[in-house]
């Protein structure tokens, strides 16, 4: 019997352009959490579509049980024990938990010789599932009316219903808070006591030194290393990862804020459960960070500002002009620009190009004879953008949905910079991007900053705001508790005022 549940050796995989995969290997052990890192770009999600067989790999062997295995699509993956459970979750909302669990593989049976699928033998199997996987759902509810926790839940129970010996988890908390993270660590130990051996994926160094047994680091598509995580250091990791140390992670504060450009007066939400009276200054060339916990209603208040949602009552001055701002077109307008939360759902045009994705906002500045698109400059526009930004991707032509995650963010990021804006809104900016990108996407707001733009930036980790911000204001169940300069934010102080509502009531 083979000392490991999965091996993968000598996985070789090349895109057009691109050699995403160069040797690259691992080893599963049965009952173990097994973390892979590496930045973005750096090869993990594709080593593990090549194993969920996504993707057919150009060179390589894949062994279960020390037995040679070819897998040919995902459907087979699943039979042979193989499951994955992906970053972007891909449910069919109108169908019911049951029927998500068991697509492909309905339990039939024959009433006159004809095939019908046995709902109620799905439906109590599922019961049985969901149970294992502590959510106590009705297995018949449509799945789109379950938060994207639980539907992450779902995909776990469907990987239990195929008996998986492997279970592959991608970036797994990256939408859950505190608490629902604590329950899929439960459903983790839980799997690990049946044997059942886990990838993890992230980029939350805290996470992975506390469920993890052993950690694989992957660095331009190759193999870099195996360790034991309770030998591993937070330090240890990024070094591996980036093949660099990084002394500093945040850059230095060379901006110079200026004169107030932004004011916010008693702003509030038409939803009564909202933002309320929210009055906050910006400065030219300042980062002015937005802390809160989930709830806090950071992401509703600047979607409001940008015109993506209603408000009753308030105002918004630039430069000491009142605005009125009822949809994006008027922020755009006005040079303010937003980076989304959710990048893949509202930030980046998947099926497009990258020089689409650029081009789009500013499409105006290239019509020519009021109907014809000037390629030439939109060309032009786009290399700019991919050298001074290092996009890294074979042209402008690639999709965008092929890029990491950080180079789809500096791709929106160009997006933006196209229109010259003066206030630029970015919500989690670095959410999802590995510790290399970030200090890249850190770099590109600090030099935007110290050119003047005036910086309005929600982020939820604590390091990243005290690390980036001039000052920060804290957010509580919709409301400003306080505004902190940079000498007074530290974690115990933001912390305070990001729960100083729920302490009160």
């Amino acid at each position: 019997m083979s000392e490991y549940r999965l091996e993968m050796r000598g996985v070789t995989k090349t895109f057009p352009g691109v050699r995403a995969l160069d040797q690259a290997e691992l080893k599963l052990r049965p009952g173990t959490v097994h973390a892979l890192m590496g930045e973005n770009g750096a090869g993990k999600s594709t080593l593990m579509k090549c194993m969920f067989g996504i993707y057919k790999m150009d060179a390589g062997e894949i062994y279960l049980d020390g037995e040679k295995i070819v897998i040919s699509d995902p459907l087979h993956a699943l039979k042979r024990g193989i499951a994955m459970v992906h970053q972007e979750l891909q449910p069919i909302p109108e169908r019911s938990v049951a029927e998500n669990i068991f697509l492909g593989r309905y339990p039939m049976r024959r009433i006159l010789g004809i095939p019908f699928v046995d709902h109620k033998t799905m439906n109590e199997r599922t019961t049985k599932l969901l149970h294992e996987v502590q959510l106590q759902i009705d297995p018949k509810e449509h799945l789109g009316n379950l938060s994207v926790s639980q539907m992450q839940s779902v995909e776990i129970a469907k990987a239990i219903s195929a008996d998986c010996k492997v279970l592959i988890l991608d970036e797994p908390t990256s939408s859950l808070t505190s608490h629902e993270t604590e329950a899929l660590f439960r459903i983790i130990a839980s799997l690990k006591e049946k044997g059942v051996s886990i990838v993890y994926i992230s980029h939350k160094m805290d996470e992975i030194l506390r469920i993890s047994d052993e950690v694989t680091i992957m660095r331009d598509g190759k193999y870099i290393g195996t360790w034991d995580a309770k030998e591993l250091t937070i330090d240890m990791i990024i070094t591996k990862m980036v093949g660099r140390n990084l002394e500093n992670l945040y850059p230095p504060h060379k901006n110079k804020p200026g004169d107030v450009v932004l004011e916010v007066e008693d702003f509030s939400s038409i939803q009564p459960h909202s933002f309320q009276n929210v009055s906050f200054k910006l400065r030219q060339g300042e980062i002015l960070g937005v802390g809160g916990l989930v709830g806090a209603q950071r992401t509703e208040l600047v979607e409001a500002l940008f015109g993506m949602r209603a408000h009753k009552s308030g105002g918004i001055r630039l430069n000491g002009a009142r605005l009125n701002i009822n949809r994006p077109e008027d922020a755009i307008g006005k040079k303010i620009a937003l980076l989304t939360e959710d990048r893949r759902k509202t930030g980046i045009f998947g099926v497009l190009s990258i020089a689409d994705n650029i081009a789009v906002a500013s499409l105006r500045k290239y019509i020519k004879w009021g109907f014809w698109l000037d390629r030439k400059k939109i060309d032009g526009l786009v290399s700019e953008n991919m050298g001074k930004l290092s996009i890294k991707a074979p042209s402008g032509k690639t999709l965008i949905q092929t890029l990491s995650g950080g180079n789809q963010q500096k791709v929106i990021f160009s997006r933006w910079l196209a229109n010259d804006p003066d206030v630029l809104i970015l919500d989690e900016p670095t959410r999802g991007i590995d510790v290399g990108a970030k200090y890249e996407i850190y770099t590109i707001i600090s030099n935007l900053a110290e050119q003047g733009k005036s910086i309005i930036m929600i982020s939820s980790e604590m390091g990243e705001l005290i690390g980036m911000s001039d000052r920060i204001m804290v957010m509580c169940a919709g409301r400003v508790t306080g505004i902190l300069s940079r000498d007074e934010a530290t974690q115990e102080s933001i912390m305070t005022l990001a729960t100083q509502f729920s302490q009160e009531g």
